[in-house]
């Protein structure tokens, strides 16, 4: 049942943030952040439980596990089960839930009961996905999450935020319709090959299914989760929903709601269709890595400090896509430690370009010159943070890259090049930031508040986090191994179905991942 009042607290306390909004705008912050806070030691709790048997479970057993039927004339289960994988990423949900909740403390004046039961919703529908092993109670945790986000941006955002909620809207939904045509056709085609109506993830691991249609569909789940990565040339709603948003919208997207893209990827796209999976290979990870230089040459190009951090997003993720698709050891635990280092630098710098523009009332560099004779402490901690985005060793983002970068030279030497390519780019962005908005002379005459007692207790965790991952990431390594060989399991040769219909016989597709291949 824990797996359970993780969510159910999250709901609960949405609604009563919803009606406690109608009489104070203090309550509804406090039951949020008392809320989120003890789902955050839950999760704690469960790592330190999780640490001390993961050498006593068979790497097939889910962590913990919930199973109740749920439409069971349909197959639809409540199933919801955790292992290493989900477990460092609800972490991630929560010190995030928890940072902007912090955050929107002063920001947020109006609609705050709404908006706090928008933020527990969004949370719980995340949670949800990185629980959910039913594809049916999968699909809608992951509609969940588009009609919060979509209020907290068109509500709350800026100037232009009916554009942009309408934007993501339409990228998010159309793309979720293709995963669930996928999803019901996986479906139908188990039944007709084992009279078996299921949409559980074990189940369906191993259908038997054309080449043809094995690529068809993991195409439908590739695209929904490429959209939501963002991969090119589905990131256009990313720029525009991350400047429009408040700042507690733009730490979850950025933060978590981009993460569910690579864990879906991670979780789904490789070991539902592994053969399918390494035809593509090639396709994505030339995407991944048009994805690294396209996001870093266009975070250079702008003017806005939010449209540049929503820029690195796409630069930074198509590491994660590049080493999904390299599907080797020191490649997986890159794409782990890039979606919670990414999570935790960049949900800091919008956090700070937030405190910043609540202080100027401006997003533009030219405007903020000579910042840091005013603000030295809000200076600094954003220098630590471009620097960690640009992966500083020492600090968690490098780690995570240059493991990506390792695992990919195992696959595609052109590859690795290219993606090394992306990492020089992206000192130039970061240095950009530093200079033109901090360093110089105080032209505009600014004389600004420092960071307050508040925003130094979210940003100094965030600062030791990133450098314990960069100097000693090891503890994460050992709570997602064995979910990491579970999947590696997964995507071993699947029987697909021969062309010809009237032959009745069963071939082995021997052909695994390219990072496979290797081993």
């Amino acid at each position: 049942m824990i797996l359970v009042w993780l969510i159910v607290i999250l709901l609960v306390a949405g609604i009563l943030a919803g009606f406690a909004g109608r009489v104070s705008t203090l309550w509804p912050r406090v039951i949020s952040l008392v809320a989120v806070g003890i789902d955050f030691v839950i999760a704690l709790a469960l790592w330190a439980q999780n640490s001390s048997q993961v050498k006593l479970l068979p790497q097939n057993d889910w962590f913990k596990q919930v199973d109740w039927a749920w439409i069971p004339q349909y197959g639809i289960h409540f199933h919801l089960a955790m292992d290493g994988l989900s477990l460092l990423l609800i972490l991630l949900t929560f010190l995030l839930g928890i940072m902007a909740v912090l955050v929107s403390w002063k920001e947020i004046q109006d609609g705050v009961g709404f908006f706090h039961f928008n933020l527990m919703l969004i949370l719980a529908g995340i949670l949800g996905v990185f629980l959910a092993v039913d594809l049916f109670l999968f699909y809608f945790m992951w509609e969940l999450m588009l009609v919060p986000m979509y209020f907290l941006i068109a509500i709350w955002g800026h100037e232009r935020r009916i554009y942009a909620a309408i934007k993501f809207f339409i990228f998010t939904q159309l793309s979720g319709l293709l995963m669930l045509i996928a999803i019901l056709t996986l479906y139908f085609i188990h039944h007709s090959v084992t009279g078996i109506y299921t949409f559980e993830y074990q189940d369906l691991l191993g259908t038997v299914l054309t080449p043809h249609m094995a690529m068809l569909l993991m195409l439908g789940f590739f695209v929904a989760f490429a959209v939501k990565l963002p991969m090119f040339p589905f990131h256009t709603w990313l720029p525009d929903a991350h400047t429009e948003a408040p700042t507690a919208g733009s730490v979850i997207l950025a933060g978590l709601l981009l993460k569910t893209g690579v864990y879906g990827m991670l979780r789904f796209v490789v070991p539902l269709f592994p053969g399918a999976a390494h035809q593509f290979a090639p396709i994505a990870m030339t995407l991944g890595v048009i994805g690294i230089i396209y996001g870093a040459v266009l975070a250079f190009g702008q003017t806005d400090l939010k449209r540049l951090v929503a820029y690195t997003s796409v630069s930074h993720l198509g590491f994660a896509l590049v080493g999904v698709f390299a599907w080797n050891e020191l490649a997986l635990q890159g794409v782990l430690i890039v979606m919670i280092a990414h999570g935790i630098s960049t949900g800091a710098l919008f956090m700070l370009v937030g405190g910043l523009q609540e202080r100027t009332h401006t997003r533009e560099m030219d405007r903020l010159r000579g910042l840091w004779a005013t603000v030295p402490m809000m200076s600094g901690t954003v220098m630590f943070f471009a620097l960690a985005s640009i992966g500083l060793p020492g600090l968690g983002d490098f780690v995570g890259e240059f493991l990506v970068l390792l695992g990919t030279y195992r696959v595609s030497l052109g590859v690795t090049v290219a993606a090394t390519i992306g990492i020089l780019i992206s000192t130039l962005y970061g240095l950009k930031v530093i200079q033109r908005a901090f360093h110089g002379p105080n032209v505009h005459e600014w004389s600004l508040p420092d960071l307050g007692k508040r925003e130094l207790l979210m940003i100094i965790p965030m600062m030791l986090i990133l450098l314990w991952i960069g100097l000693y990431p090891q503890p994460l390594f050992r709570t997602f191994k064995p979910a990491m060989r579970k999947l590696q399991q997964y995507a071993a040769p699947q029987p697909v179905m021969t062309l010809n219909p009237s032959v009745h016989q069963l071939s082995y597709d021997r052909s695994l991942l390219p990072g496979m291949n290797r081993r």
